[in-house]
């Protein structure tokens, strides 16, 4: 691990970094542990959050099972919404707090544990959705106090929100993503089950694969913790800290095992390796971004994800227009990198490199090449949309994007280079084609 000598540090501006993450287990068959340690948290009543395909796949019943056998009682919530919007997480709240539970399982994707971590925020601690979305969106209160506790355990390899503090929905009124980031929301433990990935479809596994691998190149890009300024006080230190020793440890390596098993996972369903790997992949980003945090591709998707017209990705349902938010991130990563890689083109070039670019005899000047091109191969070889183009964006919506993504303070902050909204019209538009 790199030592945090080798970050320059300056005065006015941040000298440490606080490492936090979920308590996780990890490995085939954790489900059956559920149970066991939802009553050493001191659950009696479980909030069980899900969705209805879920609910009809086994993990579903082993985790039922699992906390039956612990003698607990549970309420089962599964309407939880592929890409949950401020009007599903209305029915979720109101769920929760009928229930009445004293601890939350959400069982799914990152639809479902985010959805999960505002349920339990807004029935613990009555408010409004909008009191606690970050500014200027929402008015960016802290949450007030500790959650009821929570376990969260994906079925997807790519969310990371079971070891984030960190809450995504789709604000209706702004046609753009918006979020909730506090420690508070952190899940209390993460049980990672990677049986879970054998029932994916190969597009889902590629949507989550890719916004694993953004997770991993944002987080190793962005801002160094020593470019923020000291918190005041020190406990006021937030989760988005910038590139950090702790943090680059967990996306050096998870960039290696997308690398290695990104395209072998989508390609066979029953290489288990390949999907174990990527599941791991997931975790060690999801822990590093949940420490660094992630910039500019993120804010640019929730423009795309929000404002999506007729594209349909195939694996997902066909009833309603949706971009996988994997996908919406995705699409905008080569241009993004390519821009951003002046800023640290060793870290660029390295990133590459770990994801299996060549890059013997680059220069300085090469890195955004190298690691632009590095990222669409993989996106080609996955079968991803080729750019903004490829989920149905046209030149002449560039300016609605840009008022989209331009509000994402809490990302586009955590670039290494100021994001103005100048910046976000060149990047959206070199981001309608990758390859």
């Amino acid at each position: 691990m790199a030592c945090p000598h080798l970050y320059a540090l300056e005065a006015g501006f941040d000298h440490a970094f606080t490492v936090d993450s979920s308590r996780v287990t990890f490995g085939h068959g954790a489900l059956a542990e559920v149970g066991e340690r939802c009553r050493a948290l001191g659950m009696r009543r479980v909030a069980l959050v899900t969705d209805r395909r879920l609910r009809a796949l086994p993990w579903f019943a082993d985790t039922f099972a699992a906390l039956h056998a612990a003698g607990l009682d549970v309420a089962v919530f599964d309407e939880v919404a592929i890409e949950p919007t401020d009007a599903s997480l209305e029915l979720a709240v109101r769920f929760a707090r009928d229930a009445r539970a004293d601890g939350y399982v959400s069982l799914g994707g990152g639809s479902v544990i985010d959805t999960c971590k505002i349920a339990n925020l807004l029935a613990t601690h009555r408010a409004e959705l909008l009191d606690h979305v970050s500014a200027p969106i929402g008015r960016g209160l802290a949450v007030p106090g500790p959650l009821a506790p929570h376990i969260a355990c994906p079925t997807t390899s790519g969310t990371g929100s079971e070891v984030t503090g960190i809450a995504i929905f789709d604000l209706l009124t702004i046609h753009a993503k918006t979020g909730i980031a506090s420690p508070r929301l952190r899940p209390t433990e993460a049980v990672v089950d990677p049986r879970c990935t054998s029932t994916l479809p190969a597009a889902v596994v590629a949507a989550s694969g890719l916004d694993v691998l953004c997770h991993a190149l944002e987080s190793y890009t962005a801002r160094p913790f020593t470019r923020r300024a000291a918190p005041a006080p020190a406990t006021a230190r937030p989760m988005s800290q910038g590139a950090n020793p702790w943090s680059d440890l967990g996306c050096r390596e998870a960039l290696r095992l997308l690398g290695v098993y990104l395209v072998r996972a989508v390609g066979d369903a029953v290489d288990l390796e390949a999907r174990e790997q990527l599941m791991w992949a997931a975790t060690l980003a999801g822990i590093a971004f949940g420490n660094a945090g992630v910039h500019v591709p993120h804010a640019m998707a929730y423009a795309v994800a929000g404002r999506v017209r007729d594209y349909r990705a195939p694996g997902y349902p066909p009833e309603l227009p949706l971009v996988p938010h994997g996908f919406a991130v995705a699409v905008n990563a080569p241009a993004v990198l390519r821009r951003l890689a002046e800023t640290s083109p060793a870290r660029h070039l390295e990133a590459a490199a770990l994801l299996g670019a060549d890059v013997h005899g680059a220069t300085e000047r090469d890195a955004g090449e190298r690691i632009a091109a590095a990222v669409a191969g993989l996106m080609c070889a996955v079968g991803a949309p080729n750019g903004l183009a490829g989920v149905g964006y046209i030149a002449a919506d560039v300016p609605a994007l840009v008022g989209g993504a331009a509000p994402q303070r809490r990302l586009l902050d955590n670039a290494p280079m100021a994001i103005t909204p100048d910046v976000l019209h060149a990047l959206f538009h070199d981001a309608m084609t990758c390859w």
